[in-house]
């Protein structure tokens, strides 16, 4: 099983990474990447804990040896609830901050090896390329990322009727041994710190993107494979005493360049086939399975935002007050409402062939429903905060200074916290909120399932209308016009005539 050290040695392979221009040797040494990358390894050593081996592991079939749950097909209900347990213990060693860890992109690639009858009826050979790569990603513990949006140009058009039709990853040769691949792709969320990446595309294709409809794997180092940095917010926080989140969290982003990368067809799911490429995630449990994973991190994250709220009202000496204690309890709501859902997800599970598997309109719903909560905790905790965020120490710096100690914390009074514990959960408390890191957080949980319509799309597309709509009929169906009519009649005419007489 792998460990935290062989994680952080298996970075340390030549993979092309660039930042601020310039290339980046060993991710696990830069001071860009070095925490985010250790607090990945440790996802390893909590896994491999001889105490936590029952909880995050089950046997290989094919070598009978432990491997991570993240891998794990299950093949009941109780099966898929021990799974989750171990996603969640996980997602709470980063509360919830880590988008992309190793479980997100093993529930993608499980999701497709359960619909592999579907890669069977389209092409045999890939469908083994997709088995094998099941097999060898869950029993080498493999850390997978994914990109599989295209880069943003015309957003109107399609990938072939772009001003430049080679700026997307596409199919540029193949031969006996293989397929070419050249082009960007993103977003490479942990991209950095993966030991491989799946290539695909989840936006839809139409005639004439054949060559954009791919679906394969590489290694990160791969020859003419080069990542594009984004900022690195973890650069930007010096100390973990001011920015605890960013600085052992930011997993970062990259975009993917593919400067004709050469795949080898045991690495080829799908090879310039469209109507394949639009079914692999929809037609089999892939992209259930994967955004399944995402509600269980979000899960976490949530609660921990939560009980922030609760520490910002305790903090300031407010908890008490009714008004906070209706903000509390909406927070509180909020947060049983993701959870909630997520079991709602597993009892309203169903059998997919050998598999059990979530309830995709439970999760759609509960998908569309975070999308628009995420932004409003984040603002709830802006207003209980009030400007405790703001005013605090410049840095670590101000409280180490004997000059300039005393002052500072002669002004960070709280009626439960001693004024150096003030400032560290407030500087915590602004680094899930308003920092550059808790902003791309933001953006994040609304975006990465889709747009709104997107997201509501997929709730609309699996709800039971019929069910919802024969209830309506069956009302409307229990009484007619002519019936109502008659009976009208019948009892007005027998009115008048009583008048009359």
């Amino acid at each position: 099983m792998r460990t935290g050290q062989s994680h952080l040695a298996s970075l340390r392979d030549g993979r092309q990474v660039y930042l601020n221009g310039e290339a980046v040797n060993d991710v696990t040494s830069h001071q860009a990447f070095r925490n985010a990358v250790a607090s990945a390894a440790q996802l390893y050593d909590y896994q491999s804990d001889s105490r936590n081996l029952e909880k995050m592991t089950f046997r290989s079939p094919q070598t009978g040896d432990a491997v991570s749950r993240a891998w794990q097909l299950p093949a009941n209900y109780e099966e898929l609830v021990r799974r989750r347990e171990a996603l969640a213990a996980w997602a709470e060693t980063h509360v919830g901050f880590m988008g992309r860890s190793p479980d997100h992109v093993a529930s993608c690639i499980s999701g497709l090896y359960m619909g592999i009858e579907i890669f069977e009826s389209f092409d045999p050979k890939r469908a083994d390329a997709l088995r094998g790569y099941y097999e060898y990603a869950r029993d080498n513990d493999l850390f997978l990322t994914y990109v599989i949006i295209n880069p943003q140009s015309d957003r109107s058009k399609n990938p072939n009727q772009q001003t430049d039709a080679l700026l997307t990853a596409h199919l540029c040769d193949q031969d006996s041994q293989g397929i070419t691949v050249k082009g960007a792709k993103m977003l490479g969320t942990s991209a950095i710190m993966a030991n491989e990446v799946f290539v695909t595309c989840i936006q839809p294709l139409a005639a004439g993107d054949e060559p954009y409809a791919l679906s394969f794997v590489v290694p990160m180092n791969a020859k003419g494979l080069k990542l594009l940095s984004r900022k690195s917010y973890e650069l930007a926080s010096d100390s973990r005493f001011d920015y605890p989140l960013s600085n052992q969290f930011d997993e970062n982003d990259a975009v993917l360049y593919f400067d004709e990368v050469k795949v080898p067809w045991d690495r080829v799911f799908i090879a310039g086939n469209v109507a394949m490429c639009q079914k692999q995630f929809y037609a089999t449990p892939a992209h259930v399975y994967q955004n399944y994973q995402a509600q269980i991190r979000l899960e976490v994250k949530i609660r921990f935002l939560v009980g922030v709220g609760r520490l910002i009202a305790t903090a300031n000496g407010i908890e008490n007050m009714p008004q906070v204690r209706e903000i509390l309890g909406q927070l509180a709501a909020e947060a049983s409402l993701v959870d909630g859902m997520v079991r709602a997800m597993e009892v309203k599970g169903s059998q997919y062939g050998a598999y059990f598997i979530p309830d995709a309109n439970t999760l759609y719903a509960a998908q569309v429903l975070t999308q628009q909560l995420y932004p409003k905790v984040i603002q709830t905790l802006r207003e209980l905060a009030g400007g405790s965020m703001i005013m605090l120490p410049s840095s670590i710096r101000d409280l180490i200074e004997p000059e300039v100690a005393d002052y500072s914390l002669r002004v960070q009074r709280s009626p439960t916290l001693h004024p150096e514990q003030r400032v560290k959960f407030f500087k915590m408390a602004w680094d899930a909120v308003g920092s550059e890191f808790a902003s791309r957080h933001t953006q994040y949980e609304m975006f990465y399932s889709g747009a709104a319509f997107v997201t509501k799309g997929h709730s609309n597309r699996t709800y039971d209308w019929d069910r919802a709509t024969g209830m309506v009929n069956q009302l409307l169906a229990s009484y007619d016009l002519e019936d109502e009519k008659r009976k009208w009649l019948l009892t007005n005419s027998t009115k008048n005539f009583t008048y009359s007489t």
